[in-house]
């Protein structure tokens, strides 16, 4: 099973139901839910999406749904380790470096952001969830 690890701003967009970006992350998100694939975020990614969609609604409603979303992701670890390799990488950005070392530390095959240009340091292939979803319709249909 495919270990797709989920940038903040794709998980902000499927909680959010921000257009035009919510149909694709809810697609994988629903292959998750399917247990297809294995979705997978940071420690971070929770918290910055709690404090960014409180900016637009109730705490409540927040919480919510990030305890729905916490049945489909997995949460990776943050320790001294991710936090040292994402110091002295060579990524401009610390979150990101963070992000990175997450989804290395848990093993995933994946990073789905909308912000590729984020990780050009990655080994990891970096895909948006539109992209995403194109790959894994043509590998299925290839199955077929």
């Amino acid at each position: 099973m495919k270990k797709v690890f989920l940038d903040t701003n794709v998980i902000i967009d499927l909680l959010a139901e921000r257009s035009p970006f919510y149909e694709a992350i809810a697609q994988v998100a629903s292959l998750a839910d399917r247990k297809i694939i294995s979705i997978y975020t940071s420690p971070i990614s929770y918290t910055t999406s709690e404090y960014v969609l409180s900016k637009f609604e109730p705490k409540s409603s927040v919480i919510q749904k990030l305890r729905r979303f916490s049945i489909i992701c997995k949460v990776t670890d943050a320790n001294q380790e991710t936090v040292d390799k994402s110091l002295f990488s060579d990524f401009p950005d610390f979150e990101d470096a963070v992000q990175y070392f997450c989804a290395l530390q848990a093993n995933c095959d994946i990073i789905l952001s909308r912000n590729k240009q984020d990780f050009k340091k990655s080994e990891l292939p970096i895909m948006t969830a539109e992209e995403y979803l194109l790959a894994f319709q043509s590998k299925s249909s290839k199955k077929s």
